[in-house]
């Protein structure tokens, strides 16, 4: 599975302890994509000490690249529907790899054909 932005940082916020999130994530193999750790790692609010789990984070999942043929997925994506660079990427990390994409923000996803969505938070 493919972790959208929002479950990584969801998943070190305590409002979010009793969703069910952290449970969802111990129980399976999941990766993202360097958009994501680009999101997550260079938010600029981020403390050192927030810093410093996102990267024991990111050095503990696959994170995939982003190749030629992802981003020619992600450019079929954005001209079928408006949405936003790192979105595309992502879902089209997801597509290309054949994995679903978990993420809290379905609605930013649900158009886009032969994606699979979970969210872990509402489900």
């Amino acid at each position: 599975m493919v972790l959208d932005s929002n479950i990584v940082i969801y998943a070190f916020q305590p409002k979010y302890q009793a969703s069910g999130l952290e449970d969802f994530l111990l129980q399976g193999d999941f990766s993202v994509s360097n958009v994501t750790r680009l999101e997550v790692m260079g938010y600029w609010r981020n403390s050192d000490a927030e810093f410093a789990r996102f990267a024991l984070f990111f050095d503990a999942v696959h994170v995939f690249a982003v190749s030629s043929e992802i981003i020619d997925l992600a450019i079929q994506l954005r001209r079928q529907k408006n949405m936003g660079l790192a979105d595309a990427i992502i879902a089209a990390t997801a597509l290309r790899h054949q994995l679903p994409l978990v993420t809290h923000n379905i609605r930013d996803f649900q158009r886009i054909e032969g994606l699979e969505l979970i969210d872990p938070i509402t489900d």
